[in-house]
């Protein structure tokens, strides 16, 4: 992990990396743009973890090349726990939850609106949104769909989405960030759960997704994991009641 002296910034941008190397520099260049544009003190943090590539020594270079830009590192391909240690690690008020295919400042903008009117908690960037445009391939959208079905049926969630584009105040949502207990997939839903279970103010906005690149990780080579880590939330959530 680089070393940045210790500051408070008013954001905190958190990307899980894996093998990303073809798209990283230029989107850490575009989105560092988008976010000076903003006119808000921010960070950036990479947290890769267990890429193949040379997506470890780009980050490094990026936090070397932007005073903004820190790299966090681990060796295990884990997207759950590579975003969980970015939240932690965070120094802003408020952290927004990017994907290094997507570096969407617009809705970064429309959910600092909310943020900063304390009209919500934590802010989802729905893809299923009525009024969102989900430019995904078909297989994708319906698996979104899927997943989202089974999250509202075996738990009780109340939204469209739950994976992706997220902004919060973070002071007020670590406590549920520390309470999750599923990795992978599934810890983004689950932190988006239990936020609603908690009674967390949620607000759903839709977003436009036109992703730069094919998913890192094949769609069902996910499925055992998801799977997997579903069971355990339902018995945790449902059963347990924790």
């Amino acid at each position: 992990m680089t070393s940045k002296p210790e500051t408070t910034p008013d954001l905190s941008v958190v990307i899980p990396c894996y093998n990303e190397e073809a798209i990283l520099w230029g989107a850490i260049e575009e989105l560092h743009a988008g976010m000076v544009d903003l006119g808000r003190s921010f960070e950036i943090l990479i947290s890769e973890n267990g890429s193949k590539d040379d997506t470890r020594a780009i980050a490094e270079k990026l936090s070397r090349a932007y005073a903004e830009v820190r790299a966090l590192h681990s060796d295990e391909p884990n997207y759950g726990k590579a975003l969980r240690r970015g939240i932690k690690a965070a120094r802003g008020k408020f952290v927004l939850c990017e994907e290094i295919d997507l570096c969407d400042i617009d809705f970064h903008r429309r959910a600092l609106e909310i943020l900063d009117a304390d009209g919500a908690d934590f802010v989802v960037g729905s893809k299923a949104h009525p009024d969102a445009n989900d430019e995904r391939p078909p297989l994708r959208r319906t698996a979104t769909l899927v997943i989202n079905g089974m999250l509202r049926v075996l738990l009780g969630f109340k939204g469209t989405d739950t994976h992706g584009l997220k902004a919060f105040h973070r002071e007020r949502v670590l406590d549920t960030v520390n309470r999750c207990v599923v990795d992978k997939d599934l810890f983004a839903s689950e932190l988006v759960i239990r936020a609603e279970r908690y009674h967390l103010r949620v607000v759903e906005i839709p977003i436009v997704i036109h992703e730069k690149r094919p998913p890192s990780i094949h769609l069902f080579r996910r499925v055992p994991n998801v799977l997997k880590n579903l069971a355990r939330l339902v018995w945790v959530v449902r059963i347990r009641s924790r």
